[in-house]
């Protein structure tokens, strides 16, 4: 049986719960976040599996950190760790369409399941799903909300210090 833990940590965007597998990074929830499972599935609270995750998620939200390194225990169907993947990929402070990430997948007419597959990212942040839009340029889904994948974006642009978000 895998060991569970979790802890609770601060952010710009309200608390995240950060979610260990064996040790490993396998979850971060947002409040209110859309797929967010029962908060029985999160294991006992331990802050020591986190430390480093902690760590890069301060400087990221310093601005201090533009690409995250951390071991992730990521589950999912094979084509949702194909798209996580590439959004690991998205360099901080661009975007890419759901179309353009189907493209690069080789299936050209999958952008509704890569942003279905998006929509299930269980590490948001730190593999940036908040980081995609719709072929028009509008911003399209986000399970932590609209409200914060557009504060994320800004944030990386140079806009406002998460702090002036609120």
């Amino acid at each position: 049986m895998p060991t569970v833990q979790h802890t609770v940590v601060d952010s710009p965007y309200d608390p995240l719960t950060l979610v260990a597998v064996d040790g490993v990074l396998s979850r971060i929830h947002m409040t209110g976040q859309r797929h967010r499972p029962a908060e029985q599935t999160f294991g006992t609270p331990d802050p020591r599996p986190f430390a480093e995750a902690v760590r890069q998620l301060d400087a990221y939200f310093a601005g201090e950190l533009t690409e995250f390194d951390l071991p992730l225990k990521l589950v999912g169907t094979p084509f949702q760790l194909r798209v996580w993947e590439q959004l690991r990929l998205i360099p901080y402070g661009e975007t890419r369409t759901y179309g353009e990430l189907a493209e690069v997948l080789g299936n050209p007419g999958a952008s509704r399941a890569v942003g279905l597959a998006n929509g299930k990212n269980p590490v948001s942040i730190v593999v940036p799903c908040h980081r995609v839009i719709g072929a028009s340029g509008n911003l399209t889904g986000y399970g932590g909300g609209l409200d914060r994948k557009q504060r994320l974006l800004a944030f990386e642009s140079g806009g406002p210090a998460p702090d002036a978000l609120f």
